[in-house]
């Protein structure tokens, strides 16, 4: 079974669905960790509700994006983690977890990418009245939503559609595909290094 830990930023519905699909025996993964840079966020709430341990900072409290990465990469090292599973967490990934994890961090995006990179994907859909929008599971790489395409789902946006109710509908996707996609690429792992 891997290990992973789970980065968020906000509310951390993403990661309460993955803690869901492992309790629920979908997924089969331990969620060694919760890394979150926003310490008042829901995220952190729902890691002790669950006896997940956690790890919140702040960016401003480091010298640079290396000071704080550094010290996330020693905790990923202390709980033995395996993948890193990005879930709504607003920060791009530096050179040292990149290249401590190569390959081995996974990210959702609430847009059918290369369409609305970066924050507010929806938003962004529709201000462009587009009629379809929908999610997209992707590798991490150096560039903001631009690594390799793992999987995608479309949906649908209506004629009166507002950011809530597109948001709505988004998240009950990402709750589904998600744990699934993070499935495969965890079993697709496993068979590879044997």
């Amino acid at each position: 079974m891997r290990n992973i830990a789970v980065f968020a930023s906000g509310n951390g519905s993403n990661f309460q669905a993955i803690l869901d699909a492992v309790k629920a025996g979908v997924l089969d993964a331990n969620v060694k960790l919760l890394v979150c840079d926003q310490p008042d966020a829901f995220a952190v709430e729902r890691a002790k509700a669950e006896g997940v341990n956690f790890f919140a900072f702040r960016g401003k409290e480091y010298p640079n994006k290396q000071g704080y990465e550094q010290e996330i990469l020693a905790r990923l090292t202390e709980f033995e983690v395996d993948w890193i599973i990005l879930a709504g967490y607003m920060r791009l990934i530096g050179p040292t977890l990149l290249s401590a994890f190569d390959g081995r961090i996974i990210n959702i995006h609430p847009s059918l990418l290369p369409a609305f990179p970066g924050k507010d994907a929806m938003g962004q859909a529709l201000a462009a009245k587009v009629k379809v929008s929908g999610v997209t599971v992707h590798f991490v790489d150096e560039g903001m939503d631009t690594g390799p395409i793992i999987a995608q789902e479309t949906v649908e946006i209506a004629e009166d559609e507002t950011i809530e109710t597109l948001q709505n509908k988004i998240h009950q996707v990402e709750h589904q595909l998600y744990p699934a996609v993070i499935q495969m690429v965890l079993s697709s792992s496993r068979r590879n290094s044997k």
